[in-house]
C-alpha cells in the first residue's frame, strides 16, 4: 500500500508538472504576440510622425515665404523712396530666407491700415486717367465753356502758338502728318502738352488717313472704337521705310580645265518693295547692300536702271486675311534716233513687248506683331503690241522668295511736301 501511494502521488505530481508547462508556453505565447504586436503599432505611427513632420515643414515654408516676401515688397518700397542702403538689407534678408523669392511675387500688396488715404488717392487717380483725352478736356475747359489749349510757361515777346486759332493749328498738325501719313510724328507732338494731345486725337485726322490707306473700304469704323485704333490695329503696310527680303543660296561654277577642282559660288541678293500713299510702289531686286539702295528708294523720280515702277492694293478676302496685290513694270525707253542708226547694216527691231509683273503678297501685321509680307505668286506678262497677244508666265513661289520685313527709315519723312 505504501509503495502503490507512493506511485499514487507521484503519478499526481507528473500531472501538476505538465499542467505547469503549458501555462508557461502559453504565457510565452501572449508575451511573444504582445510583443510582435508592440513592434507592428510602431510602423503604422511611423508614418502618421512623418506625415506630421512634412505638414510641420511646409507650414514653416509657407511662413518663411510669407516673411520673404513681406522683406521683398519693404525693400521695394525703400528703394522707390530713396533709401537704397536700407532696400539692400532688406533684399539681402529676404533672398536668405527664399533665394528665388523675385520671381514668386506678383506685386500686389494689401493695403496696410496706416496708409488707407494713399491707397485711396491713387485708386482714385487710377480711375480719373482712364479716359485720359476727356480728363484733358475736362482739365483746359474754361468757365465760358471754350477751351484753351495751352499757356506759354515763361513771359516772352513774342507771339506763343497758343494764340493761333484752333482751325490753324490743326492745319500745322496735318502739315505735321504730311501725304506721307507720318503718324508717328504726330504721336510724337501729341507729348509736347496737354493741349496738343487732344489735338493730335482729333477723329478727323485719323479719318483723312484711315481714307488714304483703305479707301472706300472704311467708310465705317466698325468694329473698332475710333478711327485711331482703326489705324493702328487693322493691317496695312507702311509708308515711312521700305520691305526688305536677303536671298542667298549655293550655285556650282565651272569645272577647272584641268578637271582636278570645280568652284562653288555663294550668291546673295535683295529685293526691296517701297510703297507710297497715292497707291505707287517701286519694286528692285539688287545685290547691293541695304545701305547703299534705300537711300535711292526716297523719291518716286529715282533714276536706277533696275528699278521697277507700277500700283498696288490692298484686299480682304473672305479667309479674313489682308493682301496686297502689286503690278510693276520698267519704264519706257526712249526709242533711238533715226540718224543714229547705220545705213550700212541692215537693222531688224525685234518685235514690241512689254512686260509686267504681277506680284500677289500677304500681309501680316497690325498690333505689335511684325510687319512683314510674305509671297503668294509672282508671274510674269509680256504683251505684243503688234498682235495684242498676252503670254503669262508664272514663276514657283519656293524658298527663294523668302518674306519681306519692313524696316523704318527716317529720312523718308523728314521733309513734308503737302499737309494731309
Amino acid at each position: 500500500m505504501a509503495e502503490s501511494n507512493k506511485n499514487t502521488d507521484g503519478t499526481v505530481e507528473e500531472g501538476e508538472g505538465e499542467n505547469t508547462e503549458d501555462s508557461d508556453l502559453q504565457m510565452e505565447l501572449s508575451a511573444f504576440r504582445a510583443k510582435w504586436m508592440s513592434e507592428l503599432q510602431p510602423s503604422s505611427g511611423g508614418k502618421k510622425s512623418v506625415s506630421k513632420f512634412a505638414d510641420l515643414k511646409r507650414k514653416q515654408e509657407i511662413a518663411r515665404e510669407g516673411k520673404a516676401r513681406e522683406l521683398f515688397l519693404k525693400a521695394v518700397e525703400e528703394e522707390q523712396n530713396g533709401a537704397v542702403y536700407e532696400a539692400i538689407k532688406y533684399y539681402k534678408s529676404a533672398m536668405q530666407l527664399v533665394p528665388d523669392i523675385e520671381f514668386k511675387i506678383n506685386y500686389s500688396r494689401t493695403p496696410d491700415p496706416d496708409r488707407s488715404g494713399s491707397y485711396l488717392e491713387d485708386n482714385e487717380n487710377d480711375r480719373e486717367i482712364d479716359d485720359l483725352l476727356t480728363y484733358f478736356q475736362q482739365q483746359l475747359t474754361l468757365c465760358d465753356g471754350t477751351m484753351k489749349l495751352c499757356e506759354p510757361a515763361t513771359d516772352s515777346t513774342q507771339l506763343h502758338i497758343s494764340a493761333l486759332p484752333f482751325e490753324v493749328l490743326m492745319y500745322i498738325f496735318r502739315w505735321v502728318v504730311s501725304c506721307d501719313l507720318d503718324l508717328r510724328a504726330l504721336e510724337q507732338l501729341s507729348l509736347v502738352c496737354r493741349g496738343f494731345y487732344i489735338c493730335a486725337r482729333d477723329p478727323e485726322i485719323w479719318r483723312s488717313a484711315c481714307l488714304r490707306v483703305w479707301g472706300r473700304s472704311c467708310t465705317k469704323m466698325l468694329p473698332f472704337s475710333s478711327w485711331r485704333e482703326m489705324f493702328l490695329e487693322r493691317p496695312r503696310v507702311r509708308f515711312d521705310g521700305v520691305y526688305i527680303s536677303k536671298t542667298s543660296y549655293i550655285r556650282q561654277g565651272e569645272e577647272s580645265l584641268d578637271g582636278f577642282y570645280r568652284a562653288w559660288h555663294q550668291v546673295e541678293y535683295y529685293r526691296y518693295l517701297r510703297f507710297f500713299p497715292d497707291g505707287q510702289v517701286m519694286m528692285l531686286t539688287t545685290p547691293e547692300d541695304p545701305l547703299i539702295t534705300v537711300p535711292r528708294l526716297r523719291s518716286k523720280n529715282s533714276r536706277m536702271d533696275s528699278v521697277m515702277f507700277g500700283h498696288f492694293r490692298l484686299s480682304q478676302d473672305t479667309d479674313n486675311q489682308t493682301k496686297v496685290y502689286v503690278v510693276v513694270s520698267k519704264r519706257k525707253e526712249e526709242k533711238v534716233a533715226e540718224y543714229q542708226r547705220s545705213r550700212f547694216c541692215r537693222w531688224n527691231p525685234a518685235p514690241e513687248a512689254e512686260h509686267t509683273f504681277h506680284v500677289g503678297l500677304q500681309l501680316s501685321s497690325g498690333g505689335r506683331q511684325r510687319n512683314k509680307l510674305v509671297w503668294i505668286h509672282h508671274s510674269c506678262h509680256i504683251t505684243y503690241r503688234s498682235t495684242g497677244e498676252t503670254i503669262v508666265t508664272a514663276f514657283d513661289v519656293d524658298k527663294m522668295y523668302t518674306p519681306l520685313f519692313f524696316a523704318r527709315v527716317k529720312s523718308y519723312t523728314a521733309f513734308s511736301e503737302h499737309p494731309l
